[in-house]
C-alpha cells in the first residue's frame, strides 16, 4: 500500500502589494468554514495563529498578514475576489498544454490593450474544486468565471479583460 503524504501545500495570496505563498492555509481555513457563525476578525486572528505557526512572517507585518488572511476567509466564503481594485487572473489547470495556451492567450491580450493584473496559474485539484470548476482549463476574473472546459478566443478574453478594466 501507497504512503499517503497529508503534508499542506502553499497557497499564495496577495498581502498588502506582495503575493506570498503560505503553508497551511488550506487546512487552516477548511478548518474555521465549518464553523458557520465565526465572524471576520475572529477567523482572521484564528488563520495568523495557524499560518504563523508554519511560516515566516515579518517583523511590523503582522496587522497586513491578519487584514489578507481575514479577506481571503471571505472570498472563500463568499466574499468578493478582489477589494483593491486590481485585476485578478486565475488560469485554473492540471499544467496541461492547454491550461499554458489560455495563459499565454491571457498574457498576449494584456500586454495588447496595455494592461496590467496579477495571474495566477492553479494546478491544485482541491483549490480548482474551491472555485466550483469541474472542467479544466478554466479561466477567472476577479473571481468571475468566463470560460471553463475549452479554450477561448483572444477576442473573447480581450473582451472580458475590458470589462473587468472598466468595472475597477
Amino acid at each position: 500500500m501507497a504512503e499517503v503524504n497529508d503534508a499542506p501545500v502553499q497557497r499564495q495570496i496577495r498581502i498588502g502589494r506582495a503575493t506570498v505563498g503560505l503553508v497551511g492555509f488550506d487546512i487552516a481555513v477548511n478548518r474555521l468554514l465549518g464553523e458557520p457563525d465565526l465572524d471576520h476578525a475572529e477567523a482572521a486572528v484564528r488563520l495568523y495563529e495557524e499560518v504563523a505557526r508554519q511560516n515566516y512572517i515579518p517583523a511590523g507585518m503582522e496587522d497586513e498578514y491578519r487584514e489578507a488572511l481575514g479577506r481571503e476567509f471571505d472570498r472563500l466564503k463568499g466574499g468578493r475576489e478582489n477589494e483593491d481594485g486590481d485585476l485578478v487572473i486565475r488560469v485554473l489547470g492540471p499544467g496541461c498544454v492547454s491550461c499554458n495556451s489560455l495563459q499565454s492567450v491571457v498574457i498576449e491580450a494584456m500586454s495588447k490593450m496595455g494592461i496590467a493584473a496579477d495571474v495566477f496559474q492553479v494546478h491544485d485539484p482541491d483549490e480548482i474544486g474551491r472555485f466550483g470548476i469541474t472542467r479544466t482549463p478554466a479561466l477567472l476574473v476577479n473571481g468571475q468565471v468566463k470560460c471553463s472546459g475549452r479554450l477561448p478566443t483572444s477576442s473573447q478574453v480581450e473582451e472580458w479583460l475590458r470589462e473587468a478594466a472598466a468595472g475597477r
